[in-house]
């Protein structure tokens, strides 16, 4: 693993850019109110969150996976992937790793479809996302 081959400002931007995604995602303008009919969540009980944990949290994490995205593309010192193979590698790790696993958790924590495609459909998207972003500025 040759992790000077990884772009740091791209891993970086692919992160900002996945925060984005979800905060629109998650807005009332697409799934937010169906997002929160689906857990039974309350405004109220929205607002009661501790929302600087919750999103540096998230941003954290979200810079973690877009590492790991730069590691599986950039990391083994291949020649460029380009935008199109980054964007194939994120929807591949998005829907056969992180959807299914999503999946798998949502049976057994007995939740909808509905909410498996909300949460799993934001993953594979803002993965793909990563991927195109870190795959171009390989």
């Amino acid at each position: 693993m040759e992790l000077s081959n990884i772009n740091y400002l791209a891993v970086g931007v692919a992160a900002l850019a996945s925060f984005a995604l979800g905060a629109l995602w998650y807005s009332p303008v697409l799934f937010g109110k169906a997002w929160q009919n689906e857990l039974g969540f309350t405004d109220e009980y929205l607002q009661e969150g501790n929302m600087a944990k919750i999103f540096g949290s998230s941003f954290l994490l979200m810079i973690l996976m877009a590492f790991g995205m730069g590691m599986l593309l950039q990391g083994h010192g291949e020649p460029v992937i380009g935008w199109q193979g980054g964007l194939i590698h994120g929807l591949v790790v998005g829907f056969f790793f992180v959807g299914t696993s999503m999946g798998i958790n949502l049976l057994y924590q007995r939740k909808s479809f509905i909410l498996w495609l909300i949460d799993a459909g934001y993953q594979i998207i803002f993965l793909g996302i990563m991927g195109i972003i870190i795959g171009a500025w390989s």
